[in-house]
């Protein structure tokens, strides 16, 4: 595609959904809508209310489409999701949250057909985190309405195809711990043809391709032209790593932040991968695979501290430091680099304050994250992207724990937005700025604290 500027991204996260217009000769935000991303509980099971989201969708869309013109849309969501489309296009059963453990009830024979890591660079996850399990559970417990599937499209496809009405599959969500792709053959696991799921299976597409213009009624009710292009959409932790993957040659890393924490490792070391603490093999929009590693980072900062913006976390570094006080892995249980170990803190918590509480966590979430790079065999730059790009404690002990340098994302459009932009647009480099984190003048006592930590996890 040739002479897109403004492009809409619709930017589904596990916890808000947003759409973002995005310029792409300034690489800036011009408007942004956003919600809560909420799972209903009413129904066969909890799951996303993608009709309320579908309304927002479209207002977000009509509002832009009023001030300027919309070049094409592109689709960015959270991964482990799939919508079960009936001929007709509607949904055969509700999109369902993968946090919902339905599918563990069936974990054993699951277990019976699943592929091994070597094949698909899945680990095994629990509930639904496997999208394979999730099928598998809902093909079993609704056999007469999985009966009526006919397609099953990756989330961000689903969206591309509510508004294209194209369906497609796509790399970066298939490999994306699903089970259901083997990153190797770039192609469906055996896992499809065990369960006679292929002929379900729409055409592979890459994540930048144009699917088609949007639906002509759906353009004329929201104000579009009716030839604005629909790409076929990304996973959005590969949105974030898609503008550096452009831009720089490995090795290096991306940390993408947000409910979960996924660390991608450009150059890294597939054969170093331990799928019994979380890594895996994400799949780039290239379609090549790069080592992983992940825990929930964003959930476990908001369990620690609550929804309430938290204080500047700089002057808390000093006292933090000299008292000792830490807080160990893992407030989420069973996922990440220890998903066995049970939190706790380590020193006296109650004498905390607010400042201190938030270095302590940010420190800790830093820790993790340098868990994650050591195992995923990164080497190179740190690139964070999302929330914790702003977050000076989490940044500053990052830097010391990796052991390399660390660069934060400074731009105006998120990294999961700029990227799916970015697709439409290949040859265009990205231009956000990245903030070189110094070093910290108690970078030693800091390097004590790490050193201390992983002692104690080890020990327990």
């Amino acid at each position: 595609m040739t002479g897109i500027r403004r492009l809409a991204v619709i930017d589904i996260g596990k916890t808000n959904a947003k759409v973002v217009l995005v310029d792409l000769a300034t690489q800036a935000e011009i408007e942004i809508r956003s919600t809560p991303n909420e799972v209903t509980a009413s129904g066969a099971y909890p799951h996303h209310d993608v009709g309320r989201l579908w309304l927002f969708v479209k207002e977000a869309l009509s509002s832009f489409a009023v001030r300027s013109k919309i070049d094409a849309i592109a689709v960015t969501t959270h991964g482990a999701t799939a919508a079960l489309v009936k001929a007709d296009g509607s949904l055969a059963l509700p999109v369902l949250d993968y946090e919902h453990d339905g599918p563990a009830a069936l974990a054993q024979s699951y277990a019976a057909v699943r592929p091994g890591f070597g094949e698909t660079g899945s680990p095994r996850l629990p509930n639904g985190l496997n999208l394979g399990a999730q099928l598998f559970w809902q093909s079993r417990a609704f056999p007469d309405r999985f009966a009526e599937v006919s397609s099953i499209l990756p989330y961000p496809q689903y969206w591309a195809f509510r508004l294209s009405g194209v369906a497609a599959a796509e790399a970066t969500s298939l490999g994306c711990h699903t089970d259901l792709w083997d990153p190797a053959r770039r192609d469906w696991s055996s896992l499809v043809d065990h369960m006679g799921w292929r002929d379900r299976m729409p055409a592979l597409r890459l994540a930048a391709d144009c699917l088609g213009p949007v639906l002509p009624g759906l353009a004329a009710e929201l104000g579009l032209d009716p030839g604005t292009p629909v790409l076929c959409g990304i996973h959005d932790s590969n949105a974030s790593l898609y503008p550096h993957l452009v831009s720089r040659s490995a090795p290096f890393s991306v940390v993408s932040t947000g409910t979960w924490v996924v660390v991608l490792s450009v150059g890294g070391a597939l054969d170093h991968l331990d799928p019994e603490r979380d890594c895996l093999v994400n799949v780039d929009a290239r379609g090549d695979p790069v080592p992983s590693a992940r825990f929930m980072g964003g959930r476990e900062y908001s369990l620690a501290l609550g929804r309430e913006a938290a204080p500047a976390a700089g002057a808390a570094a000093g006292p933090v430091l000299d008292a000792g006080i830490m807080l160990l892995p893992s407030l989420v249980a069973g996922c990440g680099p220890f998903p066995a170990s049970r939190w706790r803190w380590l020193g006296e918590e109650a004498s905390l304050d607010g400042g201190m509480r938030f270095t302590a966590v940010s420190f800790y979430l830093a820790m993790m994250t340098a868990t994650c790079l050591e195992l995923t065999g990164a080497d190179g730059p740190v690139i964070v992207e999302g929330p914790f790009a702003r977050n000076a404690a989490y940044l500053d002990m990052l830097g010391v724990a990796a052991g390399r340098p660390v660069l934060a994302s400074g731009g105006s459009v998120t990294g999961t937005s700029l990227g799916a932009a970015l697709l439409a647009e290949p040859g265009t480099r990205p231009r956000s700025a990245l903030d070189h984190v110094p070093p910290h003048p108690q970078a030693e006592a800091m390097a004590r604290y790490f050193a201390r930590w992983k002692d104690e996890v080890q020990r327990r």
